[in-house]
């Protein structure tokens, strides 16, 4: 029996809002007298923006995830019944007492390289300073590049996205495109960034070439796991090739032992009924050693036994 009233949980972030109203939406079309509410909830990730993630008190909290842990607090108070995150903001060794009941159809997976000048990757500035949060794209970045530096910027996309403007300005920074698409920052060619009134270059990056981060692209709606009717009523948004493409993908970090901040990149495609998957693995405690990569394939209901595989591959 479908509840009659189901309240998400969100952090107060522009895109995260913009992404509870896309489960909202899709949630009353699934379920029209279905009464929804909405509460903000602030996360240990927002109040501490002045902190870069390795200065965290409990610096294991990171990956235990900094973006989501007071959102659990409410699920498990039964302050709210669910809770909308962007997946790769979710520990893959999800706490007991939680599920993911659904993910919403992935949105692009890419990562994108955003500047005031036309850059690639290849023609950046020698020593060009770049910005991000993220320790997967430093790595990458730094293995395809090791000239260039990295400056680490916290805070939410369109202030992450300003970093290149001004007079302390960052060569570029490198944001999620799904997220700039969200928020309607990226054009519809993928090619330009408009915010306030400045105009600034997006080149998307191949995720072969740069493999984005487990879950990239894919919004999580997370429930008790004893509340079944909730999960029921959620279930029905959930879209199976993207559930099968971040199985395999938060499986591998989780046989790893890899968090929301390892410097690991996954890539997951669908073809002729087989699940492919690449990985590019780093050394956490050395970053200039070259990466492992591999690549497997299964047929498409075997995600979690794809994920092994690769994790069996490696040295």
């Amino acid at each position: 029996m479908t509840p009659a009233k189901i309240i998400l949980g969100t952090r107060g972030s522009e895109l995260a809002l913009t992404q509870t109203k896309m489960v909202t939406a899709d949630l009353q079309t699934a379920h029209p007298h279905l009464q929804i509410e909405r509460q903000i909830i602030q996360t240990s990730g927002d109040k501490r923006q002045d902190l870069r993630f390795s200065e965290f008190s409990d610096v294991a909290q990171v990956d235990k995830g900094i973006f989501i842990k007071e959102l659990e607090i409410a699920l498990a108070d039964s302050q709210i019944d669910a809770a909308v995150h962007s997946l790769k903001d979710v520990p893959s060794d999800l706490a007991a007492g939680f599920t993911i009941a659904a993910v919403l159809p992935r949105a692009a997976i890419e990562d994108v390289l955003v500047s005031a000048h036309p850059y690639t990757l290849e023609t950046l500035p020698q020593g060009a300073r770049v910005g991000t949060s993220s320790v997967r794209r430093a790595a990458q970045l730094k293995f395809l590049r090791p000239d260039v530096q990295i400056v680490e910027i916290r805070g939410n996309v369109p202030t992450r996205v300003k970093k290149v403007l001004g007079e302390d300005a960052l060569d570029a920074v490198l944001l999620a495109a799904a997220g700039l698409l969200r928020l309607g920052l990226l054009n519809a060619n993928l090619s330009r960034i408009h915010i306030d009134t400045h105009t600034l270059y997006g080149l998307v990056l191949d995720p072969v070439k740069f493999l984005p981060a487990a879950g990239q692209g894919a919004i999580a709606i997370e429930c008790r796991a004893g509340d079944e009717a909730t999960i029921k009523a959620i279930r029905a948004l959930n879209h199976a090739e993207t559930e099968s493409r971040i199985t395999a993908e938060r499986e591998f970090l989780k046989i790893l032992g890899a968090g929301c901040q390892t410097p690991v990149g996954a890539h997951t495609w669908i073809k002729d009924g087989q699940l492919h998957m690449a990985v590019r693995v780093f050394n956490e405690a050395d970053l200039s050693l070259p990466p492992v990569e591999r690549e497997a394939r299964r047929p498409v209901h075997e995600a979690a036994q794809l994920a092994a595989d690769l994790a069996a591959m490696l040295p």
